[in-house]
């Protein structure tokens, strides 16, 4: 191992000082002596040690109010000196400059002065200048001198110091280095998207302390969730989470965040595989199960209503994966945790990012979330037949529901509940062929039922369909061929009233007789 360097004087300038006194005192007892500014002199001070003001290091006061403390070159030149090179050496003793071993510093909180909605003025006077420039002029000079950027390394500081005393190796400041650009680069991308206001003129993501993931989306694939999901939900029992629960939990937010009507929805690969709106959460759960009680089985669930006793014990007699709700009873919680490994989250408020991201080639994909929600003002229907209210409930229903699946899509619905859905098929017919094998396989009767295309519909698709379930059940080819059902396609691109459909192809509009 390289040899050691040793600590003897250290910068301290910081706005949380919270866990640092212990620090402090354990640098004096090892010998350090301290040069520090305005309220970090006076913390040092109070606790009874001997600290340097920074003012009578370089000569002149904190001036500008107080925007600049640190910015002359006998605070630099002191950090960023190499102890190796005789011509560094020679000038730091020609000008007088004392070299700084151990630099402790942190930056104005720029992030949480936004988020609190204060004044642009209050924001911009808590852009950091001279914190960020000691971080990177010490993190620079890593080989001769530690840099302890945010209090989030107190701990690992403190540690080194109870192991080592004021002793450090190269490891460890290039360690302290590598933290202290994180917290440089990820301060910069907070300012840059402040001013960027969404815009997306450049790509600027930082997210620090990721969460570690059991695995990716296979055993052999590590994985990581960088988010503050804290932040989102509060994990009440359960297993550690998994890349593909989020997956799905991602899904599920995204699908039920499109009902104000009570609802429940269950979701198995990204995609509901049964949702009913209903006016109790009981019967919401029995009605969302009936849509697809095979594909059920390990899945996701999530509710915009509290659960209760009653519908727990519903719940509890098939197995799934994870649970989402805003609120849980607590006799309805000592029924879920029953299974041990079973996932129950807490669904808080919180902001979600507007943007959605995607790793693909050599670079990251981005475009603004579908945040729209249709409602019966969206739709004109084109045909001398108009729909009932129920219907446009249904439409609006099985849209949301579309619009939330992988495409291809097609989704059929009955009285505000998932009848069926064909998904993920490379060709709209086979998924057209998808859902209605499954809904006539779990006896539903499509006469009066909705549905839903994600894209264009080819019109001689759906010339006929079955109205009623069929026993024994019949071939994809003979359920196209049987009687013919008033069917009503609703998407962004086509809707079908009976025998008649209309286009919306941009904002042009064209009928055709089928």
């Amino acid at each position: 191992m390289a040899a050691t360097k040793r600590i003897k004087r250290a910068l301290v300038s910081v706005y949380h000082k919270d866990g640092l006194d212990e620090i402090l005192k354990k640098l004096h007892r090892e010998g350090v002596s301290f040069v520090s500014t305005g309220g970090t002199q006076k913390f040092i001070e109070e606790l009874g040690l001997p600290c340097d003001a920074v003012e009578d290091l370089t000569g002149y006061p904190s001036i500008l109010g107080g925007r600049v403390k640190t910015l002359h070159p006998k605070v630099f030149g002191g950090i960023l000196n190499r102890r190796d090179n005789e011509g560094d050496q020679a000038q730091i003793a020609q000008y007088e400059i004392p070299e700084i071993d151990l630099v402790i510093v942190d930056l104005y909180p720029f992030e949480e002065t936004v988020a609190s909605g204060a004044e642009e003025q209050a924001i911009i006077e808590k852009i950091d200048i001279g914190g960020i420039s000691l971080i990177r002029a010490a993190a620079k000079n890593f080989k001769d001198v530690v840099i302890v950027a945010s209090k989030a390394q107190y701990q690992p500081l403190m540690q080194l110091l109870n192991e080592k005393g004021a002793e450090t190796s190269i490891e460890d400041r290039k360690w302290f280095a590598k933290e202290a650009f994180a917290v440089s680069s990820g301060y910069d991308s907070a300012i840059f998207n402040y001013f960027d206001d969404r815009q997306g003129s450049h790509f600027r993501a930082a997210v620090d302390d990721p969460m570690h993931l059991r695995y990716g989306e296979n055993p052999h694939q590590a994985a990581k969730f960088y988010g503050k999901f804290d932040n989102m939900f509060d994990q009440l029992h359960g297993k550690e989470i998994s890349y593909n629960n989020l997956l799905d939990i991602d899904s599920a937010v995204n699908l039920i965040d499109e009902f104000d009507e009570l609802t429940f929805a269950i979701l198995k690969h990204n995609n509901a595989c049964g949702i009913a709106s209903r006016g109790n959460v009981v019967d919401a759960w029995k009605d969302a199960l009936a849509g697809d009680p095979v594909s059920a089985f390990g899945g996701i669930l999530i509710t915009n209503t509290t659960v209760n006793k009653e519908v727990a014990e519903e719940i509890n007699k098939i197995f799934f994966e994870v649970i989402i709700a805003p609120a849980y009873d607590a006799d309805a919680l000592e029924v879920l945790k029953q299974k041990k490994n079973r996932i129950i989250l807490v669904r808080k408020e919180c902001k979600t990012c507007p943007m959605q991201f995607r790793s693909l080639l050599n670079g990251v994909l981005m475009q603004e979330k579908d945040l729209s929600i249709q409602g019966e003002a969206d739709l004109e229907p084109m045909t001398e037949k108009k729909p009932t209210a129920p219907e446009v409930e249904d439409l609006l229903f099985a849209n949301k529901i579309v619009k939330n699946s992988k495409s291809n899509a097609i989704t059929l619905v009955k009285n505000k509940q998932l009848c069926a859905s064909g998904i993920g098929q490379t060709s709209r017919v086979d998924s057209l062929k998808q859902a209605i094998e499954k809904a006539v396989s779990f006896n539903f009767d499509l006469n009066g039922a909705v549905m839903a295309s994600d894209a264009f519909f080819r019109l001689p698709t759906v010339w006929k369909l079955p109205t009623k379930p069929v026993s024994p059940p019949l071939s994809s080819r003979e359920v196209l061929l049987t009687t013919s059902c008033p069917l009503i396609i609703a998407t962004n691109m086509v809707w079908l009233w009976s025998r008649r459909v209309f286009v919306i192809l941009n904002t042009n509009w064209n009928i055709y007789d089928l």
